[in-house]
């Protein structure tokens, strides 16, 4: 008599079909971890006045409660994506969601403002083995003719998780407790290792050889850390400019070292080749302009319409919903249109429309009306960033070698983190704001006016260097991928989405 033989719980990899189960099971996994990350992005922003006022942080508090996080992910987001190419992309973002996890649960429990900032440093680098690990595992596990149906709903469902973000945050504010902010991802975080270690199949890249890129990566967390550790508090009343100096000289330092670094290395995170195309640095360009406006616009707006306006938290966060539904509804047509007439005139009209927005947001104050006042600006800011990210996001792929599809979309995306991360520590001091501003409704008002102008005026220079700089073929050329990206929809506030090697989505 034969006993039958129980199949194993996790498919080989490359097996895995849309429609059954073993599917179901891997994009669970990797919409939940990567809707951690992109919820975080978007909520913590909410919570500021009131871990604020808990914790009696100044606005440098603030600053760096945001860019502890952005820091650390920015620095380390390619290197995340190394480290699960030679270990093993399911271990490796197993172990990025329980770092991510327990750094949640430090900043929910954290009684200063220091330990916030520390702990939010830790989320960072679970961020950055979490992030690249997500769309990886669906690249690896999916046979290929379902990898792009794949990489759609997890586009998809990523866009409706950054679109909860302010609702949710602002709800868990006003109900419960800024601290629940940071300690739900607990829950979700304990779902994606039970079903990624049940269900998910390990892969790796058997190729994958030579040392990880440590110094690089090292020299590129120090040289963001001084010059923002300087513009931070370079606003601050009392503040030491000599010390200030020499830390901000010695970040600029490091970062000339990183450039050093990755054109000696062997294995480069950031292979320096990959700037010889034209168009992609003038990618990165416009996306380093476009995403320091948004950095800075979704750090204070929320902010000022708690402060100035009065809104409850959860009134604020809900204020941001129509940016992100408007994203995940048109982003797709805006990739399409791109494809017929080139990106040149979507990536200048597109930031020229955020532009109008801002100022348009310039009509909030005491007395706004979430209707008349607040709505209008965001959907025209909205409809100004549908039509900028998918073109972006396209042309980088297009003007980038098809070996480099991959690294191209972690260097796009490190750059408009570090544009954010840059605009959150210098914006407050362009603008004047310092200390206890922020408990000031008509000091922070009037900051945040003129921070809307300087925005505005990077969205500007974004789209005028667009028109400059970007061809109308680029994504017609040689180098173009094959078939479109299949990440069209998703909702891009922080960073524009990673997207797979072009050659993995036929």
């Amino acid at each position: 008599m034969t006993v039958p033989t129980r199949s194993p719980a996790r498919p080989p990899a490359g097996s895995v079909r849309m429609g059954r189960a073993d599917g179901r099971w891997v994009l669970a996994a990797a919409v939940l971890g990567s809707g951690m990350t992109l919820l975080d992005s978007t909520v913590v922003n909410v919570a500021l006045p009131a871990l604020g006022d808990d914790l009696h942080a100044s606005l440098a508090g603030l600053q760096w409660t945001v860019n502890g996080y952005t820091l650390t992910l920015a620095a380390l987001i390619l290197l995340g994506g190394s480290l699960g190419d030679r270990f093993g992309r399911r271990r490796v973002f197993v172990a990025g969601t329980v770092w991510f996890a327990l750094a949640s649960l430090l900043c929910g429990l954290a009684p200063s403002t220091g330990l916030l900032v520390a702990a939010r440093a830790l989320q960072g680098v679970g961020g950055a083995l979490l992030t690249p690990g997500s769309l990886a595992l669906i690249q690896a596990s999916f046979a290929r003719e379902d990898r792009a149906r794949a990489i759609g709903v997890w586009s998809g469902m990523g866009g409706v998780a950054g679109a909860l973000g302010p609702l949710l945050g602002g709800w868990l504010v006003d109900a419960a407790s800024w601290r629940w902010v940071f300690l739900i991802n607990i829950v979700p975080a304990a779902a994606v290792v039970a079903v990624a270690l049940r269900h998910v199949p390990e892969s790796r890249d058997e190729t994958a050889s030579g040392r990880f890129d440590w110094p690089g990566a090292l020299c590129a967390a120090a040289g963001l850390a001084g010059i923002t550790y300087a513009l931070i508090g370079a606003a601050e009343p009392g503040a030491d400019p000599a010390a200030l100096t020499v830390t901000g000289v010695a970040g600029a330092a490091a970062l000339a070292a990183f450039v050093v670094v990755e054109r000696r290395s062997r294995t480069p995170m950031l292979p320096p080749s990959i700037f010889a195309e034209r168009q992609f640095t003038a990618a990165n360009a416009v996306t380093f302009a476009v995403y320091a406006a948004l950095g800075g616009v979704f750090f204070l707006l929320v902010v000022d319409l708690q402060v100035e306006a009065g809104f409850s938290a959860l009134a604020a966060g809900a204020a941001l919903l129509p940016v992100t539904v408007i994203m995940l509804l048109l982003s797709e047509r805006s990739g399409r249109l791109a494809e017929r007439i080139g990106p040149r005139i979507p990536m200048t009209v597109g930031p020229a429309v955020c532009a109008a927005g801002l100022l348009l947001m310039t009509r909030i104050d005491p007395a706004a009306d979430y209707l008349t006042d607040v709505v209008p600006a965001v959907c025209v800011f909205g409809l100004g960033l549908a039509a900028t990210v998918a073109p972006l996001t396209a042309t980088v792929l297009g003007a980038a070698e098809e070996r480099y599809a991959g690294i191209a979309s972690g260097v796009n995306n490190a750059v408009a983190r570090a544009a954010g991360l840059i605009a959150v520590a210098a914006l407050p001091l362009v603008v004047g704001l310092s200390g206890d501003d922020y408990h000031d409704p008509a000091a922070f008002g009037t900051a945040f006016d003129a921070a809307l102008l300087v925005c505005a005026g990077l969205l500007a220079a974004g789209a005028v260097l667009a028109w400059c700089t970007i061809r109308s073929d680029v994504l017609r050329g040689p180098q173009a991928p094959a078939e479109p990206p299949p990440c069209r929809c998703h909702c891009a506030v922080g960073a524009p989405p990673l997207q797979p090697p072009a050659r993995e989505c036929h």
